[in-house]
């Protein structure tokens, strides 16, 4: 076993060992601040991509694209910029990193001209049938400038026959599958899309006359717009003439939005279900109690994933909560390449030990989530040699078991710790003094549900139990080599 555990940690120990977001989306109508506001809503969603960020503005007469690597503060930070982005109407996207190539032609918004004229999308989230599509548009004489799965859009609503721009765009959602939301600019209409299932999330809003689609309400909070709705499952959403139209296309279906959302995802001031994601991570902790009778002298979370959960978890057992670990927040995905001196340091960039707290303590150590377990060994050691006397890791979330193929970069199940090994191997991997998972019905029952329903669950959960509601169509064919959907192998 000890030599087994050696060899897993040697495997994993080059990969993120972290859950990477999904990407975030948003698009404004009618207002003559619409790329100002657009940098300010993508900067609230700065979460949910660092990779790169894009804008598209529509001044009525022509498209204006500007699209960078780094973060929206670093790129959108000035008014000369934003005047190269005039216009009423704009849509832009924060890029998540991705297990393929950076290039800056895979920022997005991915835009083109087409017989109906140009456009402009956004898209959060994955096609589960892109590349088998890029085959057939490849097949058919279609030439790509991307190695994206929007281009894949892109080209079918510009070879679609039907005379209206809407009309295209639900022709070409018929023939794409996965989990997705997109917001899509062409001449003065905004269009809002969310995928049948509901897997990937798109709110409504309106600031004055504007409405204002995107991936989450704290985009919204932070230009003072009103929060009118979620987008429906299988909704298409647009504004035409200043007004908000709906059609919903797709046969019906029940939503099932994405878990992690709810776990980790969101920022915790957001609105998901009619209650902030905050308090949903403290319902996890309090459950998490709920699950245990671990006694220990102190609740310390993994700044900041674990913070929620672990005030919830203190809440409910009345131990106290303190900062056992320091996060340091200027160390981000964008920090400069390092040299191997400076990544072997690995986590210290981002965490330290505030030793007065933990010396000679018990600790309760909870996180959101445990991917491949890299982290949480270098976090227990630092704790031990910080002088604790024992760690016991309590995770909010069930085992992590199943890769994903609708936006959220996991790795594939081979780097997966819980499909490798069992909560006694795992406890063992990252040496902590016992492991605990929150249950998949103790998930459930923190959300508000009495249980899972097991014939179709109210959420896409498949990380943890292995049950797909839209099939990894490019994932099951033998001639797919890419852990990473959206981006294709060199040889396409």
């Amino acid at each position: 076993m000890k030599k087994n555990i050696k060899n897993l940690k040697k495997k994993l120990k080059i990969y993120n060992p972290k859950l990477k977001e999904e990407c975030g989306v948003f698009g404004i109508s009618n207002s003559v601040d619409a790329s100002t506001l657009t940098a300010l809503g993508l900067h609230a969603l700065q979460h949910r991509g660092q990779e790169g960020c894009g804008i598209v503005s529509y001044d009525g007469k022509n498209y204006h694209s500007e699209k960078r690597f780094g973060l929206v503060g670093d790129n959108f930070n000035k008014e000369k910029i934003l005047k190269k982005l005039p216009g009423n109407y704009a849509v832009g996207h924060n890029r998540y990193s991705t297990s393929g190539g950076t290039t800056l032609r895979n920022i997005q918004p991915f835009f083109a001209d087409t017989n109906a004229g140009g456009i402009g999308v956004s898209h959060n989230g994955n096609l589960t049938n892109a590349i088998t599509l890029r085959k057939k548009l490849v097949e058919d004489g279609a030439i790509f400038y991307s190695t994206s799965d929007t281009e894949t859009i892109v080209q079918l609503i510009a070879k679609s026959k039907r005379k209206k721009t809407i009309d295209k765009i639900v022709d070409a959602l018929f023939q794409i599958q996965g989990g997705y939301a997109l917001v899509m600019l062409t001449q003065n209409i905004l269009v809002g899309v969310r995928d049948p299932y509901g897997i990937r999330p798109l709110v409504i809003g309106k600031l004055k006359d504007s409405y204002i689609f995107a991936s989450e309400t704290c985009a919204l909070d932070i230009i003072g717009a009103r929060f009118i709705r979620d987008v429906e499952n299988g909704e298409i959403v647009y504004i035409e003439n200043n007004e908000l139209k709906s059609i919903k296309p797709f046969p019906l279906k029940k939503s099932r939005p994405c878990v992690f959302e709810y776990i980790y995802f969101a920022r915790p001031d957001s609105i998901l279900n009619g209650q902030c994601a905050y308090e949903y991570r403290k319902n996890f902790g309090k459950e998490l109690a709920n699950e245990t009778d671990i006694d220990a002298d102190l609740i310390v979370p993994v700044p900041d994933s674990g913070n929620a959960a672990a005030i919830g978890y203190s809440q409910h057992v009345g131990k106290n909560f303190d900062l056992g670990l320091i996060r340091n927040h200027y160390v981000g995905r964008t920090f400069i390449e390092p040299t191997q001196q400076i990544r072997s340091f690995g986590v210290k960039l981002k965490h330290n030990i505030n030793k007065s707290i933990v010396k000679n303590k018990s600790l309760i150590l909870i996180d959101d989530s445990l991917v491949r377990g890299t982290t949480s060994v270098k976090i227990i050691k630092m704790l031990y040699d910080a002088g604790a006397k024992e760690v016991h890791l309590k995770i909010a979330s069930p085992p992590i078991k199943y890769p994903d193929y609708y936006g959220v970069d996991t790795p594939n199940q081979n780097e997966l710790l819980a499909s490798k090994l069992d909560i006694e191997g795992m406890r063992k991997f990252i040496n902590a003094t016992t492991l605990q998972f929150l249950s998949v019905e103790g998930l459930y029952k923190s959300m508000g549900y009495e249980k899972r329903n097991s014939s179709y669950p109210q959420f896409t959960d498949h990380c943890f139990t292995g049950e797909y509601p839209v099939k990894p169509i490019d994932a099951n064919d033998k001639d797919f080599i890419n852990d990473q959907p959206s981006l294709m192998s060199s040889k396409y």
